[in-house]
């Protein structure tokens, strides 16, 4: 049987190359993961840059989104459009173990680095693209924008308040979306040539992700014929699910079965509630739920978040205050599990990126380089392969 040492001291993607081919969210959000667990990142970009690079906040110039998502990264600057440029990305592509690409279908084909060419001449080779669409169907060819998937998946149709137009999430969820798939793809088309000695072509689509990443709906539109609906801040199926305002502010509370339902009920000063046939089950107090809401609302009215969710928690109901995107990182939870890393960078000095989430046993975490300036590494790099000494 396999044991965990926990002394090696290495991350799980030392020795693993990648040559990154995207740029703006997607693609860069996956290379980041591989990048953060030791893999050598390659990012070959054009001339002008990564769009990224030209997208705020700036701070002295430097575009602190592109510094979030290409943190640890070599940056090569390769003009794919000429046969030099070309010629120098296929010499690169044989001494890597991944390429990635996000450009919509056919036009890294038109560079002669599509995976058709790249893959019969490297078998080993595991090729990811991310794109809007996919590879294949009716749409392969549309231009993709996170909002532009968030429309057409439904996410937006099944988001904001009840009576209230659709809304976009708060963040690019699409692009994230794809960059996990299109990590996960690209490390079980690396394990499986572990066996088979050959690698694969990943096709990720940000629209097929978005759709998957939807359970929810997925079953109720699939399974039952319903047309998922907004429901605001509570959840579709079950109740109490959601948030409540409280004195000062909102509060969430999670509710899912009848064992629960009575220890809340009793913990908000209305035991009798558990017993009362309209909130008999998870569907009814679902059905239920604006009666079951007044009972909630009048007795968190009088008291402050804090102690509405500390008498919570301690009757063991899932119950948290809101907080903002500030107030979750700078938290002891996020510092405990170090989901941020400071990095030093030559102009900005130090400043705080984010890390990959997953912890593995006897794999070091933190002390990533920052995203690099553009061309940094084409020198070196280009020298490198010329000298047949790159790996």
């Amino acid at each position: 049987m396999f044991k965990h040492d926990e002394t090696t001291g290495h991350r799980p993607l030392e020795g693993v190359r990648v040559l990154d081919f995207s740029r703006v969210l997607a693609g860069p959000y996956c290379t980041a993961l591989m990048a953060d667990l030791g893999a050598e990142v390659i990012k070959v970009e054009p001339p002008s840059g990564d769009d990224y690079r030209h997208i705020g906040p700036f701070q002295d110039g430097e575009s602190l989104l592109f510094q979030s998502v290409n943190r640890g990264k070599k940056s090569i600057v390769l003009d794919l459009k000429s046969a030099e440029g070309a010629a120098a990305a296929r010499a690169l592509a044989a001494e890597c173990d991944i390429v990635i690409e996000n450009f919509r279908p056919g036009v890294m084909d038109r560079f002669g680095l599509g995976p058709d060419e790249l893959c019969a001449a490297l078998p080993q080779l595991v090729y990811v693209s991310v794109s809007g669409f996919g590879q294949t169907g009716p749409n392969r060819s549309l231009p993709a924008y996170d909002i532009i998937i968030q429309a057409m998946s439904g996410l937006m149709d099944m988001t904001g308040a009840e009576d209230g137009p659709p809304m976009m999430a708060g963040d690019a969820f699409a692009d994230v979306a794809g960059g996990m798939f299109a990590a996960f793809g690209a490390m079980v088309a690396l394990f499986d040539r572990t066996r088979s000695g050959r690698g694969r072509h990943v096709d990720l689509a940000l629209y097929d992700s978005l759709v998957s990443m939807m359970p929810v709906g997925a079953c109720r539109a699939l399974m039952t014929g319903e047309m998922p609906k907004r429901t605001g801040s509570k959840h579709p199926l079950s109740a109490p699910f959601g948030t409540y305002p409280a004195k000062d502010g909102s509060f969430t509370v999670a509710v899912l079965n009848d064992r629960l339902f009575a220890t809340f009920a009793t913990a908000i000063g209305a035991p009798d509630l558990a017993h009362d046939p309209h909130f008999a089950s998870d569907t009814l107090r679902r059905q239920n739920e604006p009666a079951l809401a007044q009972h909630i609302e009048s007795w968190a009215a009088t008291q402050d978040v804090q102690s509405v969710v500390t008498a919570l928690s301690d009757a063991g109901i899932p119950a948290a205050a809101l907080c903002s995107v500030r107030q979750a990182w700078d938290s002891p939870q996020v510092q405990a599990r170090e989901l941020a890393t400071t990095v030093a960078h030559p102009s900005l000095g130090e400043f705080t990126v984010p890390e990959q989430p997953v912890h593995f046993s006897g794999a070091p975490r933190g002390g990533r380089q920052a995203a690099p300036e553009l061309g940094a590494h084409t020198t070196e790099i280009l020298q490198r392969l010329k000298e047949g000494n790159i790996r």
